[in-house]
């Protein structure tokens, strides 16, 4: 017997670990079926699961188990990222806790206890991952992913790490790897250059500093430009203004005098100056800020870097500044400007600041040699696969990002100053000459070959960027570069779910790789799901204090009910508002199924393996049924088009509405029956809440596997392993659906008006139907028992007038009229409406004057404007049922 409640701590270690320990994850290359291949993106193997992890895995495990159910060779790729600066900030963290730093520049390791070498270093953190990473790999269990686990995968363990310098070596060969010096995302206080997504952009307060430059040979004229960044002036090499302003076109070709260096350095004309921002006239410093670095390309311009790799002023500044600390020499700088008249004035103003995700210190574009691919070239491919839809976007418009992002592409800086990660396949000569070889060996004989002599080398102390690696991974996972029988059956891999923010860095780089070390699209479908934000669509920050762990709802509603509300709000193109009172409301859902299942065990309706659904004779089992082969569409359409919320809806009404508040209160009178319609109603009850629980089991794993295995009998196999149900069409009675869907809604509406009128739910009360046609009558005579149970009706008479005091309901042809007048006191229901309606409309124009007011706009956070238009929504809808009240009053 079934317990009374559902446990699912109980219930969910046990389930998953029958699943992992039959087999029932694995996949296998020899078998049959059709190829369906996921890569899940690999986390970080510091990281720990947040609430984005759980939706992207949900997502992920839904279309494994749906399309493992429907017969396909099915491999879910797991794995971990070694995430080079997080890993490395984590242990040297641990290190410094123990009075221990990196031997790191001119430092030696074997002087001085306090430090730590290069080899020593990255042994502690394999000693770290062993011990420590990981973590969020088991935290998936818990959420119930369905990985091959027999087949995790890390970044840096040695199949991978030989797949990357292959790759390495073969792109500097083919011209596609190259060393050059540019600008990169400097970070100061970890001293290595860093990516992108890396950058966090922070608001803060800060000024504007006007400057006059004077102008070369013209006494007492100034072209004035404007800073947020005053010290970077030690660098600047150029003024440009736009070719079409005309107040500064007498300049152009002249020179400037760069204030307290004395620098003569030209006025350039180029399009990026904006006349319409400021003076019009714009600071170049090439060396330290991206866009001057493209003007500076243009105009060929000298590129003066004046930070050094602790963003201190160096020696190419004059002796004053020198070793201040950047944000010194801005004060530096400033009073000198002022002392020699220079300063025009300064703005107070709240600009954005890029920090260092990890570090959390303000960034520097920074001038240095780094090693970089070629991307615009690995673009060409990719751009291609796309514009002929052999790679397709869903949602469709991300398309459009990537298009964007892909055909203004730049290098891609593909080196790292740090220590942990895969070290670059690079030997450098005496005179600095670069020696590319998959091993040290190779590159001495290449040496040799180059020198005519033996020559020590040194290899390049850098890493590569961890999204190097990351690119290989739908093929480097699957054994390549060796021909494994998983690599020629699983790749091109089917479809990747990702987020929006990574299909510069990860996306694009994995078809890049595909398309040039495979010859082949990665995978044919990116979907890309929304942000997962807290119920007032604010982003969720620790520093906001709106974090929810999905393990702590794990722990208290099950992971069936948070995997259950994540896919009932995957609404494409739409973020998430996730709040606790959803997935209890859905923990709720699972209790509904469970005591559904139980009143079948105690009816007798269970598994019946010789039941015939098209045999039903009985027209509430024939409804069923067909509602069941429609239901199988929808569910199968929406996980096929991504539509995953369509997919939940789908399920969730027919769960909870349909069979469990129709179907069984329809059974329950046949049986306390004893004739052939009970045991064909048992098998029937029985057979359905089968096909629920096969259907509901890709989103809800655990609960539908323990009501299988409980109720099913010898069924011989772990609804896991089942296939998805297929129905005849002819199964769909679209008579029979007819008949029953009229029968719900009458009912459905009667009790809709019992609630809008305050109808005690004790009373019964009479009701007359006017107008129906003979199937109307018909439908009435054969169901008028569970009609008068079911609404609650002390009579039903056919043709009776409309008596005074009466509600109406209007019902395809027919009249439905609900005599009221003894039950409740009309004139003070209809005094109640009014008066809710009247607060409703006072709140309603209260919030419209707060969302017309501009400065509340302009000054209130996105998601607290949200909250605004959502109360004003909610009480819209609420004044609208009201409205509908009184107009049943008005015909009363």
């Amino acid at each position: 017997m079934l317990d009374k409640t559902y446990r699912p701590e109980e219930v969910e270690s046990r389930i998953y670990e029958a699943w992992d320990g039959s087999g029932a994850f694995g996949s296998d290359p020899e078998a049959a079926g059709e190829a369906y291949c996921i890569v899940i993106p690999p986390p970080n193997v510091t990281g720990s699961l947040h609430m984005g992890h759980a939706f992207n895995n949900t997502i992920q495990d839904i279309l494994i188990r749906f399309e493992r159910k429907r017969g396909k060779n099915v491999l879910w790729q797991p794995g971990t990222d070694h995430a080079g600066i997080a890993t490395q900030s984590v242990v040297e963290r641990q290190l410094a806790e123990e009075g221990v730093r990196l031997a790191r520049g001119d430092l030696d390791a074997s002087s001085d206890e306090g430090l730590i070498g290069r080899e020593d270093f990255i042994e502690r953190v394999w000693t770290w991952r062993e011990h420590s990473g990981g973590t969020i790999l088991r935290q998936l269990r818990r959420l119930g992913a369905s990985c091959d686990w027999s087949r995790e995968r890390f970044t840096m363990d040695e199949g991978l790490s030989r797949a990357v310098v292959k790759v390495f070596v073969d792109l500097y060969k083919q011209g596609l790897i190259y060393r050059d010096k540019r600008l990169v995302n400097w970070d100061p206080k970890l001293h290595t250059a860093i990516s992108d997504l890396e950058v966090e952009a922070r608001e803060v307060d800060g000024h504007l500093w006007h400057i006059r430059y004077p102008i070369l040979g013209e006494e007492g004229r100034f072209i004035t430009v404007a800073t947020t960044r005053p010290e970077t002036m030690l660098g600047d090499t150029a003024v440009a203004v736009h070719p079409d302003d005309s107040r500064y076109a007498d300049l152009v070709g002249k020179q400037a005098v760069l204030p307290l260096i004395g620098r003569h350095i030209p006025i350039v004309a180029d399009d990026y100056a904006d006349p319409e921002q400021g003076s019009g006239a714009v600071k170049i410093t090439p060396a330290h800020d991206f866009n001057d670095f493209e003007v500076g390309r243009r105009h060929d311009l000298e590129m003066v870097n004046i930070l050094d790799a602790d963003a201190c002023i160096n020696n190419n500044a004059p002796d004053p500044y020198c070793g201040l600390d950047r944000y010194e020499a801005r004060k530096q700088i400033v009073a000198d400007l002022e002392s020699q008249g220079l300063l025009e004035k300064i703005d107070s103003i709240r600009h954005t600041v890029p920090y260092g995700d990890r570090s959390g210190v303000p960034v520097e574009p920074w001038l240095t040699d780094q090693w970089f691919a070629d991307a615009k070239t690995l673009a060409e491919k990719p751009i291609e696969a796309v514009e002929q839809s052999r790679v397709r976007f869903v949602p469709e418009n991300w398309s459009n990002v990537f298009f964007e992002w892909m055909r203004n592409i730049q290098p891609w800086c593909i080196s790292r100053q740090l220590w942990w990660g895969h070290q670059i396949p690079a030997w450098f000569g005496p005179d600095h000459l670069v020696f590319v070889e998959a091993t040290e060996e190779e590159a001495l004989a290449a040496a040799e070959a180059h020198y005519g002599k033996k020559t020590e080398l040194t290899r390049d102390p850098d890493v590569l960027d961890t999204w190097f690696s990351s690119a290989l991974w739908p093929f480097s996972t699957l054994g390549w570069p060796e021909k494994t029988p998983h690599l020629a059956r699983y790749y091109p891999t089917s479809v990747l779910v990702t987020g929006f923010d990574i299909i510069f860095f990860w996306v694009a780089r994995m078809m890049m790789m595909g398309e040039n070390f495979m010859g082949e699209r990665p995978f044919h479908t990116v979907y890309i799901h929304a942000l997962v934000r807290d119920e007032h669509g604010a982003k969720m920050s620790k520093s906001k204090g709106n974090v929810i762990d999905p393990l702590d709802l794990i722990d208290e509603y099950g992971a069936d009910a948070l995997r259950f509300t994540l896919t009932a709000q995957a609404a494409q193109g739409r973020d998430i508002k996730l709040s606790t009172k959803r997935v209890e409301g859905y923990r709720n859902f699972t209790t509904k199924l469970w005591n559904a299942a139980r009143f079948c065990e105690m009816n007798g309706a269970t598994h019946g393996a010789d039941f015939d659904p098209a045999a039903c004779k009985e027209t509430v089992n024939r409804w069923i049924v067909s509602e069941v082969a429609r239901l199988e569409g929808r569910v199968r359409e929406g996980i096929e088009t991504y539509r995953f919320n369509e997919t939940a809806g789908a399920l969730y009404q027919f769960a909870w509405h349909a069979f469990c508040d129709w179907y069984l209160e329809f059974t329950k009178p046949i049986l306390d029956g004893d004739d052939a319609a009970v045991t064909e109603t048992r098998a029937c009850l029985g057979w359905t809440l089968d096909q629920i629980l096969n259907l509901l089991h890709p989103i809800m794993p655990f609960v539908t596997e323990e009501l299988w295995g409980r109720l099913g009998g010898e069924r011989g196999e772990a609804l896991i392993r089942a296939p998805w149900p297929t129905y005849d069409p002819a199964l769909i009675d679209a008579d029979a659906a007819d008949e029953m869907n009229w029968i719900v809604e009458l009912i459905g509406q009667v009790r809709a008006v019992r609630a809008e009128m305050n109808v005690p739910a004790g009373a019964k009360i009479p009701m007359i139907v006017n107008g129906a046609d003979g199937t109307g009558k018909a439908r009435l005579a054969t169901h008028e028992g569970q009609v008068m149970r079911l609404a609650r009706l002390s009579s039903l008479a056919l043709d009776g007038g409309v008596p005074a005091g009466s509600a109406q309901i209007v019902l395809g042809e027919a009249t439905v009229v609900l005599p009221l007048g003894e039950v409740i006191d009309l004139d003070q229901e209809r005094k109640r409406l009014e008066g809710e309606i009247a607060k409703l409309e006072k709140e309603i124009g209260k919030l419209d004057q707060k969302l017309a007011n501009p400065k509340f706009l302009a000054k209130a956070p996105d998601e607290v404007v949200e909250i605004q238009r959502e109360r004003k929504a909610d009480a819209q809808a609420a004044r609208a049922k009201l409205d509908d009240a009184l107009r049943r009053f008005a015909a009363a």
